[in-house]
């Protein structure tokens, strides 16, 4: 969306637009919460992570590496989404590169859970022996 500006044309700083372009990204990690079930499912994990570490006590040090973890799978989930519905907009019929390209995109979901996991893994591991 253009809003009307000028294309390359810097815009003026102002703190209204920087409020205004926050509205824009929560509007749109609202919208993946609302249309994405995967998403639901990574917000119980983020929701059980969470609720695991604070009753493991868990020191600052690990909270940093669960809170990286967490937030790598949900870059990756927003990232996928807007794949995926730039991909519908593009080509709405069938095509094989788009369903390449939303399969490598939710690959990039996988990897980042994958990992998030063994972080957890890794992380509550000395919490529990």
């Amino acid at each position: 969306m253009n809003d009307g500006k000028k294309v390359g044309v810097p815009q003026r700083f102002t703190l209204a637009a920087r409020l205004k372009s926050f509205s824009y990204a929560l509007q749109g990690v609202w919208f993946m919460l609302k249309t994405q079930h995967n998403a639901w499912l990574h917000g119980l994990a983020t929701l059980l992570v969470i609720a695991l570490a604070v009753s493991c006590q868990v020191s600052a040090s690990d909270w940093r590496w669960l809170t990286v973890a967490m937030a790598m799978v949900w870059v990756a989930e927003t990232l996928n989404t807007a794949v995926e519905y730039v991909c519908d907009v593009v080509s709405p019929g069938y095509s094989e590169a788009v369903k390449h390209a939303k399969d490598i995109s939710a690959g990039g979901v996988l990897i980042a859970a994958v990992a998030a996991l063994l972080v957890g893994v890794l992380t509550f591991w000395p919490y529990f022996t």
